[in-house]
């Protein structure tokens, strides 16, 4: 089994020790930098490089620059999308975002993450887990979602939260580490 094989099973992988995946990840990078690099009166260039960067766009997205990922073809957003400036996607697993998703600046979704024990993380070796994200999703500025996390549809996660565990559909979620505040009223989900 390689290391792109350990990593898409969920099981810790050496990525630096892989070619391949190195290749991907220097790939994904450059057209990041590309993308940054670009002015903001080029939206089809900047559309370009994330259609061929990602693994699924839906119609009307938008992510403002700085925008950096590890390989792309795990992300996958759904229709009307956008990005306020400063998204860092560490996809080494599945980021799959719904339809309808409102993200604050700074915010970062991390699939990837390293061993707690000292001399198994001293080996360079890391693991990751998926992120899900629902559809008519506003995440806040300097959210940070964690590796295996579920966002159901319809939340509000409250700006500076520390996703660590799932937040189920129709609530209003924040803190370090974000918890549910309370459920969307009836009239809210409209």
């Amino acid at each position: 089994m390689d290391e792109k094989q350990k990593r898409d099973g969920g099981e810790l992988y050496e990525p630096a020790s892989d070619e391949q995946l190195m290749k991907e990840l220097i790939r994904a990078k450059d057209l990041c930098f590309k993308y940054n690099a670009l002015s903001p009166l080029e939206d089809e260039k900047r559309n370009e490089i994330i259609k061929d960067l990602f693994g699924k766009t839906g119609k009307n997205f938008l992510i403002m620059p700085y925008f950096w990922c590890d390989y792309g073809y795990n992300i996958e957003i759904g229709d009307n999308f956008f990005s306020n400036h400063n998204l860092v996607m560490l996809d080494c697993a599945k980021i799959k975002i719904g339809h309808n998703a409102f993200i604050g600046p700074d915010c970062g979704f991390y699939t990837a993450g390293h061993p707690i024990k000292v001399s198994e993380r001293n080996t360079g070796r890391e693991y990751s887990k998926p992120i899900t994200i629902g559809n008519n999703v506003w995440i806040g500025g300097g959210v940070k979602v964690m590796p295996g996390v579920t966002i159901g549809d319809n939340c509000v996660i409250g700006a500076g939260s520390v996703v660590t565990k799932d937040i189920p559909s129709n609530t209003i979620a924040m803190g370090n580490p974000c918890k549910v505040y309370r459920k969307l009223t009836e009239d809210e989900m409209k």
